[in-house]
């Protein structure tokens, strides 16, 4: 396969301009392109336009990396050599990513962790049917936020629902603020299912991200048109339970590229100031009229979130989630900087020794 060959095959995967300038860049012989397309307990598989492959990661790459997210994860853009007549691949570097979702590690660690990168679009899955969650969307949007992605809404299981509940479903989003996109469609009966797929563009990639049993691998399969992932039961009340165990990037026959994830538990904000202030504008235009710049909006005087809560221009509903999530983020954000604090003095600790017992 020649060069352009090659490239028209990248090309199909997602590699455009903006990836080829940073690939320019890179050193001679830094090796050629693949993009990761699974990542599942240190297994990576990557493709390179031809195939999909296994690949390990170079000793040096995995020692040069300042934490877990600096490893590959789905969506990635790999620099690769290859062996054993290109049945594998060894992966020495990865491009800079030009977007990315991530989460604060699950349990008390503080670390960041990578869910995908390079993503488009996040179709965020919501059931209109069960579990509808306005705070939890909220997470999901500044997750997406955070990574510079554009959110789309998906209410799945529509066919659950009357009209009339689907619509005061669609008011509530409105009237919490939120503006993305929203994309109504049953698995079961497709109804709405055509749109969704007018909305996929080749070579562009996207993910679906929601709580376990929302339909997302179903909606994968009817995307495919066939059953090519496993669905467990579903419960009368509509809820099926999540059948996704990694993250995977799956190229589908319109060309477009869909990246599935497992239903996440935990969804920790981490490092989304930013994100979490786009996302909840509104409560940031109010805080501009407040009469202190530092206002917390916990009892000032002359505070204009307070006051548009008493007035009922602002839900409370609204503001209490804005609160939790910019609460939380700022305490993993601090604790964050402790470790790597504590992380680098225990590092000058280990050099200093060393220095001493050389001498000895």
């Amino acid at each position: 396969m020649n060069e352009q060959e090659t490239i028209v095959k990248l090309k199909k995967l997602g590699f455009d301009d903006w990836f080829a300038a940073h690939c320019a860049q890179m050193p001679a012989g830094a090796g050629s392109i693949a993009r990761v397309s699974a990542v599942d307990r240190g297994t990576v598989l990557i493709m390179n336009g031809a195939a999909e492959l296994p690949a390990e990661l170079a000793g040096r790459f995995r020692f040069a990396a300042a934490s877990a997210a600096d490893l590959p994860c789905v969506g990635d853009w790999a620099l690769v050599q290859y062996h054993h007549r290109e049945t594998k691949a060894v992966i020495h570097g990865i491009l800079p990513r030009r977007t990315f979702l991530r989460r604060k590690t699950a349990g008390r660690d503080v670390d960041p962790q990578m869910i995908a990168a390079n993503i488009d679009t996040a179709f965020i899955v919501l059931s209109c049917h069960y579990d509808f969650n306005l705070h939890r969307l909220d997470r999901y949007l500044v997750m997406a936020g955070d990574g510079g992605i554009e959110p789309v809404l998906v209410l799945t299981k529509t066919d659950l629902v009357t009209p009339e509940e689907l619509e005061k479903t669609v008011a509530a989003i409105r009237q919490a603020g939120i503006t993305a996109r929203i994309l109504p469609l049953s698995n079961a009966t497709l109804a709405g299912m055509a749109g969704f797929r007018k909305f996929l563009i080749p070579g562009r990639t996207y993910c679906l991200l929601g709580s376990s049993g929302v339909g997302k691998t179903t909606l994968i399969n009817r995307l495919l048109g066939r059953e090519a992932f496993a669905t467990r039961a579903t419960s009368a009340t509509g809820h099926g339970t999540h059948a996704t165990s990694r993250r995977q990037l799956i190229v589908l026959e319109q060309g477009a590229l869909l990246v599935d994830t497992p239903g996440m538990r935990e969804l920790g904000m981490l490092g989304a100031g930013a994100a979490l202030d786009d996302s909840f504008g509104e409560i940031r235009g109010l805080s501009r009229a407040c009469r202190f710049a530092d206002c917390r909006h916990a009892g000032e005087p002359g505070c204009a979130v307070r006051t548009a809560i008493e007035r009922g221009e602002l839900a409370a509903d609204r503001y209490e989630s804005y609160a939790k999530l910019k609460k939380e983020a700022e305490h993993h954000e601090m604790s964050l900087v402790e470790k790597r604090r504590k992380d680098k003095a225990f590092g000058n600790f280990l050099k200093t020794a060393k220095k001493q017992l050389r001498k000895k």
